[in-house]
């Protein structure tokens, strides 16, 4: 009994389908991107350092829980309000004493009971293992957000309206900017602003069960 061929099924077409439905959700699919903080370590320390001794009163302790609530100086915080707490705590300018203490461009309360310089000013954050991630994002952006305002209002009353720090750190890190004599005015700048308020964000290891 002779044997029956087998019709060959022509795959060109499916190919040509295929290409078109890769290219389709190529375009239409959206790529979550992970968020990221910049930050420079601190230096290995191989010998034991003794810690300076730090009034409490120039520690804000901000902490998140594992139900991410914010907890600011012990008190329930909505993120909102993160920025303006900050704020009011490293422009304080609560000292009184001549030995560095006295900070003469704040603006805060001036109260005895919070920070008494910018450079004495320690933001403790802490958080827990079951924090999201993206709340953490969240707060740290906040607390950057701080330091960033107040070196804008010092720069502008220092250097002039459209001077701010961010501004001038733009044009400072532009590589289009070839301007030598300029760029060396602004790294003069910009280092007296972040002397003025430099950022102490200490992260508070969590406890592990």
């Amino acid at each position: 009994m002779a044997k029956r061929s087998i019709p060959e099924v022509n795959a060109g077409s499916m190919a040509d389908i295929a290409f078109l439905l890769l290219i389709f959700f190529l375009v239409t699919t959206t790529i979550e991107q992970d968020n990221g903080i910049t930050r420079k370590l601190p230096r290995w320390e191989t010998e034991d350092v003794i810690p300076p001794i730090i009034k409490k009163k120039n520690i804000f302790t901000v902490v998140v829980n594992k139900n991410d609530e914010l907890l600011v100086e012990d008190e329930r915080m909505e993120l909102k309000d993160l920025r303006k707490a900050a704020i009011e705590f490293i422009d304080n300018g609560g000292g009184v004493s001549a030995e560095g203490e006295k900070c003469d461009y704040c603006q805060g309360a001036r109260s005895a009971e919070s920070s008494d310089h910018p450079s004495k000013a320690i933001i403790a954050l802490k958080n827990e293992r079951e924090t999201s991630y993206s709340l953490y994002v969240s707060i740290q952006n906040e607390l950057g957000a701080a330091y960033t305002e107040l070196r804008n209002r010092e720069a502008v009353r220092l250097y002039g309206a459209g001077n701010t720090f961010t501004a001038m750190n733009a044009i400072y890190k532009d590589p289009k900017v070839k301007d030598a004599a300029l760029k060396e005015k602004l790294d003069t700048r910009l280092k007296k602003l972040k002397g003025m308020y430099t950022q102490f964000i200490s992260e508070v290891p969590s406890k592990t069960n």
